[in-house]
């Protein structure tokens, strides 16, 4: 996991240096713009050419426990999301994103530190509340596809968001983070990452 985010947090807009990129699977080369696959029995993402994207995917030869990493950013500017509400999650920083896990129907949350990701289970009482507040979660795919919520900025801002995006964004605080509180170059990478999603280049 760890080379891959730092394949995802490179991915743009530096130039790759050093050998190509290699699919995980067939070790093909791969282009800068490349598929993901997330493995759902140890939640692991692997970079995948595009004949492993479809043959891996799903039901195919990958046994089912792979799946293809399709869906594109969704910005929810209706989203509705009050402080009463955040505080019952009960996450101590205003960036996290939720994945609802097919298997175990449950919600996690994750939000992003200098390490790497903290998870904290999701009561299922206050994520059906969301939910109903914001027609637009039941859309979210399962495994793949994350709410992406972020409070540091001027209000509130959500997204569905693909999960290797989401990966890229723990990527980019794990390799920039300085010091205590992070440091301008953290979060202007973070303010580049969200105007790009605005910018349709994700």
């Amino acid at each position: 996991m760890p080379s891959t985010l730092r394949q995802l947090a490179h991915r743009r807009p530096a130039p790759r240096a050093g050998p190509a990129e290699r699919c995980d699977l067939c070790s093909d080369q791969l282009p800068d713009q490349h598929s993901h696959l997330l493995n759902t029995a140890t939640r692991a993402l692997s970079c995948s050419c595009p004949a492993c994207s479809v043959l891996f995917d799903h039901q195919a030869a990958g046994g089912g426990h792979y799946r293809r990493i399709r869906s594109r950013p969704r910005p929810l500017p209706e989203f509705v999301l009050d402080d009463v509400a955040w505080a019952q999650f009960g996450i101590p920083v205003g960036l996290a994103f939720f994945v609802h896990n097919a298997e175990s129907d449950r919600v996690t949350a994750f939000y992003p530190n200098p390490v790497g990701t903290m998870r904290a289970s999701v009561d299922p009482g206050s994520w059906r509340s969301l939910v109903e507040a914001n027609p637009e979660l039941p859309t979210l795919e399962s495994d793949v596809e994350a709410l992406l919520i972020d409070r540091l900025s001027s209000g509130p801002v959500a997204w569905l968001l693909p999960l290797d995006e989401c990966y890229r964004l723990v990527a980019l605080l794990r390799t920039h983070w300085r010091g205590f509180s992070g440091g301008d170059e953290v979060w202007r990478q973070v303010s580049e990452f969200f105007a790009n999603l605005h910018q349709g280049r994700a």
